[in-house]
């Protein structure tokens, strides 16, 4: 298997989240990227001798989903703030989703910001169940417990201290919720959302 490579972003100066931040974060999500690579390195050596290394290989297993989710969770967040901010336009496929789900946009962000108010570290998901066409949001534990299965995530937003720590201290999370909503292209979410249909 070919090794996973970090994804540039091109994100604008953002209202309410620094340079510093997006920096250091971006820095965290490179992290990810090159232990994923390292566990599948292991568990490639590790197999050599299945029998020896059953223990090894049961932790490498364990510790791969954490990374690689950690890799991915950041690649949507970090897509869904490059080109600037952009309203979700009125009557397109997404809004129409949102609307039959919560009624409203409004009802659905003041859903998704209380999910994101969790306390603990993870992240809030907004996902797409192409089974049953319909969207749900979920708390992920860290970033791997609690995954729904088969869902494809439209929107996820960071919930760990280190998305927000250069900005705002956890007493203010709830601030930092309202900047990263603030600088949102909702126009990437909407592809994400085609693109799971």
């Amino acid at each position: 298997m070919d090794t996973f490579i970090p994804k540039t972003f091109t994100i604008p100066k953002l209202s309410g989240i620094s340079a510093k931040n997006i920096e250091e974060h971006l820095k965290l999500y490179e992290g990810y990227v090159n232990n994923a690579n390292l566990i599948l390195k292991k568990i490639k050596d590790s197999k050599e001798d299945e029998g020896k290394n059953a223990y090894a290989l049961a932790e490498l297993g364990r510790r791969f989903s954490f990374e690689f989710d950690g890799m991915r969770n950041h690649e949507y967040y970090f897509h869904s703030l490059e080109g600037g901010p952009a309203r979700l336009p009125l009557g397109n496929t997404l809004t129409y989703a949102i609307e039959k789900e919560w009624g409203s946009i409004d009802h659905f962000i003041d859903r998704f910001k209380t999910i994101a108010m969790t306390r603990g570290v993870g992240w809030a998901i907004l996902y797409y169940d192409k089974e049953s066409d319909h969207l749900l949001t979920s708390w992920v534990e860290e970033q791997h417990i609690g995954q729904l299965t088969g869902l494809s995530p439209i929107l996820c937003l960071d919930m760990w201290e280190h998305a927000y720590v250069y900005d705002y201290p956890t007493s203010e999370k709830k601030n930092y919720i309202e900047a990263f909503f603030a600088n949102l292209n909702w126009e990437v979410i909407e592809e994400n959302f085609k693109k799971a249909k």
